[in-house]
C-alpha cells in the first residue's frame, strides 16, 4: 500500500506589521516533498483556511533558495498546489499515513490554536502514524491534545527553531513569542544542535522534529525510513 503524507503550510502573508512580509519557507516544504516522491509517497498539502499559502520572500533569495525551491517556482503544477490547499475540514486524517509542519514564521500565529489541524494529528497520531515538523512548524504541535487529555509534545524530546537563531536572524522582536520557551512550558523536552543553523533531528518514537530550515530533508528523511 503506498504512503501517504500530509504536508501543513501556512495561510499568513505577514509579521503584525502588515508591511512586514513572511509566508512558507519554502525550501522546508520543497526538500521533505522531493524526499517523499523519490519513496513514491502520495503527498497532498493543508492549510489551515484552505487556499493559497503565501511565500516567505527572504527564502526565495540566493544563497538561501536551492535548486529544488527555483525548480518548485517554475513548475506551474506545483505552483498551483500552494495556490489551492485544502481546509481541515477536508481532510480525512484515516488517508495519511504522516502529517509534517512546515514552518516560517508565519505559522507562529495561525498553527498554535487551528482545531482542524489538531484533530487530524492526533487521529494520525493515535491510529499509528508518524507526527512531524520542521523549524517553526513545531508551533503546530504546541497546543495538540491526545484524546486521554495529555500534550502530545509532554515529556517528548523535540527541536524546532531556536531563540538563539531567532536572535540572530534579526526577527527576535518581531516575533509574536519564544517558541523554543513555549514548548518547554509545555512540558516538552527540547533540545538544539550546539551550534546554530546546522542541521537538527531529533526522533522520539512517532514524533519527528527539525530544528531549522537545514533540517528539512533530513527531518523528512527520517520520516521515511520510519514508514519503510
Amino acid at each position: 500500500m503506498t504512503q501517504r503524507v500530509l504536508h501543513v503550510v501556512t495561510n499568513v502573508a505577514h509579521y503584525a506589521d502588515v508591511a512586514d512580509p513572511t509566508g512558507l519557507w519554502l525550501s522546508e516544504l520543497t526538500h521533505a516533498w522531493h524526499v517523499f516522491a523519490a519513496h513514491g509517497y502520495d503527498q497532498q498539502i493543508v492549510s489551515p483556511k484552505g487556499g493559497e499559502s503565501p511565500l516567505e520572500p527572504r527564502a526565495l533569495k540566493w544563497p538561501l533558495a536551492d535548486a529544488s525551491v527555483k525548480a518548485w517556482l517554475d513548475d506551474k503544477d506545483c505552483q498551483a498546489l500552494l495556490a489551492r490547499t485544502a481546509r481541515p475540514d477536508q481532510i480525512d486524517p484515516a488517508d495519511f499515513n504522516a502529517v509534517y509542519f512546515t514552518g516560517g514564521h508565519a505559522v507562529m500565529w495561525d498553527f498554535p490554536d487551528d482545531a482542524g489541524l489538531q484533530s487530524i494529528t492526533r487521529d494520525i497520531y493515535e491510529r499509528g502514524g508518524i507526527v512531524s515538523s520542521v523549524c517553526h512548524g513545531y508551533c503546530g504541535l504546541l497546543n495538540t491534545t491526545l484524546s486521554d487529555g495529555t500534550r502530545l509534545v509532554e515529556k517528548r524530546r523535540v527541536t524546532g527553531y531556536s531563540w538563539v537563531e531567532e536572535v540572530l536572524a534579526g526577527v527576535a522582536k518581531k516575533v509574536p513569542y519564544n517558541a523554543e520557551e513555549a514548548m518547554k512550558q509545555r512540558g516538552a523536552r527540547y533540545e538544539k544542535a550546539l551550534l546554530p543553523f546546522v542541521s537538527h533531528v531529533i526522533t522520539d518514537g512517532r514524533l519527528v522534529t527539525g530544528q531549522n530550515p537545514q533540517s528539512a530533508k533530513a527531518t523528512a528523511k527520517q520520516v521515511a525510513a520510519l514508514l519503510g
